[in-house]
């Protein structure tokens, strides 16, 4: 992590500077860009204080580490999304606490999002997960069945598709980074083209700490920082 609270608030202006820089490089402004910082293994505290500079979005990977920073997290200020791979016997835990959902890529655990949603008399906001570098380890739909997802998803209730969400493949330079952000970009245009019932595209997000700038140039809406933010990560 970072080694004091000084490095994150240096970090954090560094990171909307650069933010900035990137959505105005193709006509955009930063208030173009959600920043979500990926909080996975930060303590609450360090959290906190990242919201009191301004950020207004976080996200955590893993649902018990979720819920075991639930009540500590200032959520008055902040808005908590769930950005890892989500099991469908752990949706129940987490519906009701998270305002978005980016990591749907099935429709089975759309169904479990609609069915736990339907419990608590609200509407999920979810956005559908693409393998857009087809790895076999990710997970993530395939780029040619995201149609068809799309299409199934759109009809179950208690779900809202926002937009969707990509892990590209880690590459070695920005030129490959940016072939997989286009292609998405390229897609997530095709479909909010269509106009299709329940399905508003209005969040593209991706882009992590060591490619969001080139993300952004490539039509991301959200990026999600984590150790460019917070440090290098320390697992347990």
């Amino acid at each position: 992590m970072a080694s004091s609270l000084n490095d994150v608030t240096y970090n954090y202006h560094q990171i909307c500077e650069n933010i900035a820089k990137a959505a105005e490089s193709v006509g955009k402004s930063a208030s173009d860009i959600v920043f979500l910082a990926a909080t996975k293994t930060v303590d609450a505290p360090t959290i906190n204080h990242a919201i009191s500079l301004g950020l207004r979005y976080i996200g955590e990977n893993r649902v018990q580490e979720l819920l075991e920073k639930y009540d500590a997290y200032d959520l008055n200020h902040a808005s908590l999304q769930f950005i890892g791979h989500l099991q469908t016997n752990k949706v129940r835990q987490i519906v009701g606490k998270v305002d978005l959902i980016q990591s749907v890529d099935s429709v089975k655990l759309a169904k479990e999002i609609s069915r736990q949603s339907e419990k608590l008399g609200i509407t999920t906001d979810i956005l559908l997960e693409v393998n857009i570098g087809r790895e076999e380890n990710k997970s993530g739909v395939m780029p040619e069945a995201l149609y068809e997802l799309v299409d199934e998803v759109r009809e179950i209730p208690h779900i809202k598709v926002k937009g969707l969400m990509t892990i590209p493949p880690i590459c070695e330079n920005a030129q490959e980074n940016c072939k997989f952000f286009t292609n998405m970009h390229d897609i997530f245009i095709d479909i909010k083209g269509k106009n299709i019932d329940n399905i508003s595209m209005d969040i593209l997000s991706m882009g992590m700490s060591d490619d969001y700038e080139e993300a952004i140039k490539c039509g991301a809406s959200m990026v999600r920082v984590g150790s460019a933010l917070f440090g290098a990560r320390k697992y347990f």
